[in-house]
């Protein structure tokens, strides 16, 4: 399988791409630019919109507009740019990371500290209506969270563990804890995943130039490589959820290559799952 560059860009921490089936375009995030980008592959259009602090990640909402995991909490943002808080919790040094809509419609927002400060980060369960229950405080990196094709098992990265874990999932709890899959001394560090309609858990390496994929008994079964080292976070997309969409970094490269921060895509890598939309 090889790449294809589907958006050409020099994002600073580009992430979260997520596929909006109503729009049919991709939605992903620079966290450290504070862009919000969307990318329609049918005809090219591109837009950007610029947040009011950094973002860590934008998800589809059912209605319209978009749930925003941003430096001070979640916001939600209105079709016509209408912007206001769902939860507002600054707490000084620290920042939004990766977030995931679970299949009951809410919110998982992960949050670590600009400073990765060790068990600095949390992730936390956020629904419409603004309540927020915690669901891992002790995280350093929180990345990425994805749910099997029954919703029975929660994947989970919290990056310098070096591992891909597994939880099981029932009624928006979490218990029993596991590993899938460590990664290697070498092979970089696991950062975003998006789980197929196989209930394989593809991960991205951050200083591995490559994204994994996992089967559900945690055998690696295939590689992709990257053209540049920090591959954040992976989502597929299209008409058919058979593309796979790659967002890359350029941040901490002292000499980035060409399409470090670039948006690439792996045309029929597989299959992927529909994602629920915040419900919210």
């Amino acid at each position: 399988m090889k790449y294809e560059v589907a958006v050409r860009a020099e994002a600073t921490l580009g992430e979260g791409p997520t596929w909006d089936p109503v729009a049919a375009r991709l939605i992903w995030i620079d966290i450290l630019g504070s862009r919000l980008h969307t990318y329609d592959p049918a005809t090219g259009r591109r837009t950007v919109r610029t947040t009011p602090q950094h973002i860590g990640a934008a998800k589809p909402r059912t209605g319209s507009g978009l749930v925003l995991n941003l430096r001070d909490g979640v916001a939600l943002l209105d079709p016509d740019g209408s912007f206001r808080w769902l939860h507002h919790n600054p707490v000084p040094g620290r920042r939004a990371n990766d977030a995931a809509v679970a299949p009951d419609g809410s919110l998982w927002a992960g949050t670590m500290h600009y400073d990765e400060t060790p068990g600095g980060g949390t992730l936390s369960r956020v629904s419409a209506d603004g309540s927020v229950v915690p669901v891992l405080d002790d995280v350093t990196v929180s990345n990425g969270t994805g749910w099997s094709p029954d919703g029975r098992l929660m994947y989970y990265v919290d990056s310098p563990t070096r591992r891909v874990d597994v939880f099981d999932h029932r009624d928006g709890r979490v218990t029993n804890r596991r590993t899938l899959a460590r990664i290697e001394d070498g092979a970089g560090y696991p950062d975003g995943l998006t789980v197929d309609a196989d209930g394989c858990v593809w991960v991205a390496l951050w200083d591995g130039a490559a994204v994994r994929r996992y089967t559900p008994d945690g055998r690696l079964d295939r590689v992709i490589g990257l053209p540049t080292p920090r591959g954040t976070a992976c989502a597929f997309g299209g008409p058919d959820l058979t593309d796979l969409y790659v967002t890359t970094a350029r941040v901490g490269l002292t000499a980035p290559d060409p399409l470090a921060g670039s948006v690439l895509v792996v045309p029929g890598a597989g299959k992927g799952l529909a994602q629920p939309a915040f419900a919210g």
